[in-house]
């Protein structure tokens, strides 16, 4: 592509112009497909996703395109490049994840007495990184109030008076928001373990 043409779809990106839009993709979509394709090797099912997730952010921030930071192909390809990275975290996280869960599924003992607290597990199970993964991801799905009261009481060890000077509150309130928060918890792992029917906390 000529540096004017090139400098004419930029000008019409950032303009909102639709056929700025459908000049890049009729000059990048095959390009862009041909080397995704090439990233992603094995998971050639999954790169028809990919180049789409591509062009979605680049529509999203494409009035944002600015030339002198380089090319429309250098600007497209990092977005691209950044979603296939985005796919392989998810996937490698969907694998660990599924690892966790079937590691948890071969254990003995009253595991749903260790997620309601009325047990503690024994150390090894305790200390090992399923069940990091599994209490990460549980935390992941909660609101970040939970998280931050949770964190700085089970992780940071903090006092009630601590927490309750960090966020503003009474130590009562603190108490209170804990007691929810780790009833949300346990919720978020039930259902990630697939122990209870899933339904978003609030």
């Amino acid at each position: 592509m000529d540096k004017n043409t090139e400098r004419d779809i930029a000008r019409g990106l950032r303009q909102g112009d639709r056929q700025a839009w459908r000049q890049l993709y009729e000059v990048y979509a095959e390009p862009v497909w041909k080397n995704v394709a090439r990233l992603m090797g094995d998971e050639s099912a999954a790169v028809g996703d990919v180049v789409q997730e591509t062009f979605l952010a680049a529509a999203r921030s494409a009035r944002n395109f600015d030339a002198d930071r380089g090319s429309l192909w250098v600007w497209l390809w990092t977005i691209a490049n950044r979603q296939v990275a985005l796919y392989y975290r998810r996937h490698k996280q969907n694998d660990v994840l599924a690892r966790a869960r079937q590691w948890w599924s071969g254990l003995d003992g009253e595991k749903v007495d260790w997620i309601d607290a009325k047990t503690d597990p024994p150390p090894d199970i305790l200390g090992s990184r399923e069940l990091a993964t599994l209490v990460r991801r549980a935390l992941s799905e909660l609101p970040a109030e939970y998280q931050t009261f949770l964190l700085a009481k089970y992780v940071d060890g903090r006092p009630a008076d601590h927490i309750a000077e960090q966020m503003g509150c009474s130590q009562v309130a603190v108490r209170s928001k804990l007691a929810r928060a780790r009833k949300a918890f346990q919720k978020a792992l039930k259902r990630i373990l697939g122990e209870a029917p899933k339904a978003r906390e609030i």
